[in-house]
């Protein structure tokens, strides 16, 4: 279940080891990314990238969106 945090909550996620996923395009991960993260552009999200992460830690999600 998706839970929307802020910062000092994502904080505290990837000191206890969380992994940090922006699925940004890889255009606009390249321009300006989050210290730290993936990049596993939501478009190409599936059981084979999502494959890459680390089972045993929690994911925190991140897009970027102007409005």
């Amino acid at each position: 279940m998706a839970t929307q945090i802020w910062l000092e909550g994502l904080q505290r996620l990837l000191a206890d080891r969380s992994q940090l996923v922006e699925v940004l395009p890889e255009r606009e991960y390249a321009e300006m990314r989050l210290r730290g993260a993936i990049n596993i552009p939501l478009k190409r999200l599936d059981a084979d990238s999502a494959s890459t992460l680390d089972r045993e830690r929690p994911v925190v999600v991140y897009c970027w969106d102007s409005l």
